[in-house]
């Protein structure tokens, strides 16, 4: 049985600020917050029981991620089913905010990820990483296993099936 090596304090603290990134990049790969948790709770604690696997002067965060994503395709796997996406309107923090700004923003935000969740799940993942999460192509194509080029080609497909999509949803308003 694996026993989890106890990280130094800075590692600790970084894994503690990765958990906000950590959630968004799960909410875009899971569609739904309670299994983007349970992603992030399931790579988090992969993460402390394997944490002599991960190599320092490397990109923890790009660690952690592969984590989750292969956690939650190995989950899906599992399940063999998918799970609807919530309606973004519940993933956003608004709290305090009124008028017709936050109205505008919040239909924009339901388009964009209508556009978003419409994607292959190859897409979806390579946008989640590049335009999200910020990741080089090269750091995207370590943690997705992938080429570089094959990166390169998904996020462009991906990025002119968003322009479309949303310029066709944007004309009919």
């Amino acid at each position: 049985m694996n026993r989890p090596i106890t990280p130094d304090e800075t590692t600790r603290q970084a894994l503690i600020a990765l958990i906000p990134r950590l959630r968004r990049f799960a909410r875009v790969l899971t569609g739904s917050i309670a299994d983007a948790d349970d992603v992030v709770q399931a790579a988090l604690e992969k993460a402390m029981v394997n944490m002599e696997q991960y190599q320092p002067g490397t990109r923890l965060d790009a660690w952690v991620f592969r984590i989750a994503r292969n956690h939650w395709v190995d989950d899906r796997r599992r399940a063999h089913n998918r799970m609807g996406h919530d309606d973004i309107g519940a993933m956003l923090d608004l709290a305090g905010d009124d008028g017709v700004a936050v109205v505008e923003a919040s239909a924009e935000a339901r388009m964009v990820r209508a556009a978003v969740d419409s994607l292959p799940p190859e897409q979806r993942d390579v946008v989640a990483l590049v335009m999200l999460e910020e990741l080089s192509y090269r750091e995207a194509a370590d943690l997705l296993g992938l080429p570089i080029g094959t990166v390169m080609s998904r996020l462009s497909r991906a990025k002119a099936a968003l322009a479309k999509r949303i310029a066709a949803e944007g004309a009919l308003q």
